[in-house]
Parts: structure tokens; C-alpha cells; sequence
């Protein structure tokens, strides 16, 4: 665990800043002979609907903040995710991050900012919601350790693409992440986050979705929202998935609080104190790293799960595979001058395009078949679409 977990924070400090990753002394020298700053780029999601995004920033007077200093309670920033009306085009379109956590990347880590720039994404910021007959079934994303709430976006993008809410959370002093006065929270090695923590911040947030869909405002400084927006949300059909410690948090916020009905997990360890229980709705695993043959708490999680359950992994995965970091790295070894062998080292053997057509196709179908209950065929058995995923008895 310990290993996939360095190479996850580092990975995350590269993409969130778009910068080059000092490999070797062959990648450093690469890295000072590119002229400027490239843009790294996202792939288009496939859905039908534009996409609006837009920005919280909540506060739990529930969980005082110690961290921060007495009379202090816990704040998180949040992205709502929505299908948007076609004017969603006049709307400048979001960053994969914000600018002051990227500096903040650069700052703690020593890459240099001249190399790349970060992807913008698919989401227009404040774009008018796209009105709909029903409302939208929504689905909460919980990130990895030192993550950020972006590093599934092409995940979110295509659901949000295909007719879903989606809202993405940043856990304090696990995340790197900026509140509207400018402050910085980025992660704290001298602060203990644990997969509770995570999953106690997105009880929060489906808290905040019940008053968004009341008709209230619980941003703290209660800037205006898109109109309709907690019209357009459903949190009787809630979902949610995480990637690695994320994971483990979807699966202890449905053993805590049953209006989660359907959870996905992206390579998660699934290991905590308090630990995971079992669980009688559906619950998916997309193993790489964190399999059950390697990883003995992932294989006793599911050996509790009561309900539906699926288990399919691609050939050639790392821990990074079912997040943007697959995309995204192959970008940065072109600039940097990185090896075949550094990259595999990076991203395994798992085609970055077929990757991300395994994560727009798989979390799709399995929030499609229990929260919308359209049955495709594609969680059925192994698809001759997908030679490279396989389904673990």
C-alpha cells in the first residue's frame, strides 16, 4: 500500500500542475528544452448533454476544526456537476484545478511551471441548468490520499455527459483545494485523515444536496447558484465511488447511511479502523493494484457484500488506471523525453485510450443498471469490446 500511495501523490502533484516529472537526468534535460508551457488535454465525454459545474464551499458547525484554531469548524469545497441547457456554451469553460493550488503543488514539490499547463475540462462554470421531465439521480465522488476532487474527471464528465448529477468533494488537509478568500488547504503530514473522515465529509454532503434540493443555499457565503439547480437533483437515487482511499470511504458511508443505494470502487484498499462491513446493496470493485489476491482486506470486503456485487479488472492496470492520471501521464512523457520503460513504470501496460474508455463505459453501466435500472449487457461477462477487462469469480 505504501508504495502505490507514493506513486499516487506524486502522480497527483505532476497532473494537478501540468508540469514535468524529474525522472532522471534524461527527463530533466528534456523537460528544459520545450519552449513553453503546452496545455495538457481531457477527452471529450460521449454523452449527449453539455455539462455546467459549479463550486460550494460548506461548513460542518458540527465538527469543530481543531487544525485551525479554536472557534474553527471543518470546511470543505465541493464541485456540483449537471447536465447544462445548450447556452452553456457562452460560459467560460472550468479548470481541471484552480490556480493557487497548483502553485502550491509546484511549491512543495519543485517542478517547474514552464513545461505544461493544466487541462480545462468539458464543464462550463455557471452555466444555466438543463431543465428535464425527471429529475437527475446523483452521485458523490470521495478522492484518493493527498488527492483532489478532480482526478476523476473524465469519470464525472462522462456521467454527467450521459444525464447525471454528480458532485466531487475535497477533504481537508487531504486535499489541495482553495476556499473563495484565497486560503490554501493542501495535505498535512502532521494531520491524521482517515477513510472516516473522508466518509463523515460526504454524509455532510448529502446532508447539503437534501437543502440545494429544499430550495436553500448552503454555500457559506451564499453566492448565487444556477437556477433550478436543486430542482434538476434526485437524492433518492444517490450513488457514489471513490479511487483508492475514496474508495474505502464509499463503502463506509454505506455502511453508516442508507441513502447511498449503489457504491463503486476504484482500486480502494478498503482497510480502516473502524473497519468495512459488509453490505446488502450493490457495491463494484475495479481492482488493479488493490486485488483481492494481493490485498487481504479487499478480498474479506467482498466476501461480506450480501447484495449484487461485480469484480472486474483490466489487464496491465496500476493504481492509477481507472483515474485521469492514465491520460494524463503519457502527455507529460512526451514533454519530458521519458522512457518506455519510466512510463510502464508510471501507468503499467494499460493503453491510456482504452483506459479511458474502460472508465467512461464500466461506472456508466453500473450506476445506469441500479440507480436508473436500465440493464445493458455489459456488466453481464466479458465483452469482445473489452478484451483486456476481466470478471473475478
Amino acid at each position: 500500500m505504501t508504495t502505490a500511495l507514493t506513486r499516487r501523490h506524486l502522480l497527483t502533484a505532476a497532473l494537478a500542475t501540468g508540469v514535468a516529472v524529474p525522472l532522471g537526468a534524461g527527463s530533466a534535460r528534456a523537460a528544459r528544452a520545450v519552449p513553453g508551457p503546452v496545455r495538457l488535454t481531457l477527452p471529450a465525454p460521449t454523452g449527449p448533454h453539455r455539462i455546467g459545474t459549479v463550486p460550494l464551499h460548506l461548513v460542518d458547525r458540527s465538527r469543530p476544526d481543531l487544525v485551525a484554531g479554536r472557534g474553527r469548524h471543518r470546511e470543505l469545497m465541493i464541485s456540483v456537476w449537471y447536465p447544462a441547457a445548450p447556452a452553456a456554451r457562452s460560459h467560460p469553460a472550468a479548470p481541471w484545478m484552480t490556480a493557487a493550488p497548483l502553485r502550491a503543488l509546484l511549491a512543495g514539490n519543485g517542478f517547474d511551471p514552464e513545461v505544461a499547463a493544466g487541462p480545462r475540462t468539458a464543464g462550463r462554470e455557471g452555466a444555466p441548468v438543463l431543465r428535464a421531465a425527471d429529475r437527475r439521480p446523483v452521485i458523490v465522488f470521495s478522492h484518493g490520499a493527498n488527492g483532489h476532487r478532480s482526478e476523476t474527471t473524465i469519470v464525472v464528465q462522462e456521467l454527467v455527459s450521459h444525464g447525471y448529477a454528480v458532485v466531487t468533494v475535497d477533504h481537508p488537509y487531504d486535499s489541495y483545494s482553495e476556499f473563495p478568500d484565497g486560503r490554501l488547504t493542501v495535505p498535512a503530514d502532521d494531520v491524521s485523515v482517515t477513510p472516516w473522515d473522508h466518509a463523515n465529509d460526504v454524509r455532510f454532503v448529502l446532508d447539503r444536496i437534501e437543502d440545494l434540493v429544499a430550495g436553500r443555499n448552503p454555500d457559506a457565503g451564499h453566492r448565487r447558484l444556477p437556477a433550478g439547480l436543486g430542482a434538476t437533483l434526485d437524492p433518492r437515487r444517490a450513488g457514489m465511488f471513490g479511487w483508492s482511499k475514496g474508495a474505502t470511504a464509499t463503502a463506509l458511508v454505506m455502511n453508516t447511511d442508507r441513502r447511498v443505494r449503489a457504491g463503486l470502487s476504484l482500486d480502494g484498499p478498503m482497510q480502516s479502523q473502524p473497519p468495512v462491513t459488509g453490505l446488502d446493496r450493490p457495491f463494484m470493485l475495479m481492482t488493479a493494484e488493490f486485488n483481492r489476491a494481493a490485498e487481504p482486506s479487499v478480498e474479506e470486503f467482498w466476501s461480506l457484500l450480501r447484495g449484487w456485487r461485480l469484480n472486474v479488472q483490466a489487464d496491465g492496470a496500476l493504481h492509477g488506471a481507472y483515474c485521469d492520471h492514465q491520460w494524463l501521464v503519457p502527455q507529460l512523457a512526451t514533454l519530458t523525453g521519458m522512457s518506455a520503460e519510466e512510463l510502464a513504470g508510471w501507468i503499467g501496460t494499460l493503453d491510456p485510450a482504452r483506459a479511458v474508455r474502460i472508465q467512461q463505459e464500466y461506472p456508466l453501466a453500473f450506476f445506469d443498471r441500479h440507480l436508473r435500472h436500465r440493464r445493458g449487457h455489459l456488466l453481464d461477462g466479458p465483452s469482445r469490446a473489452f478484451p483486456e477487462v476481466r470478471f473475478l469469480p
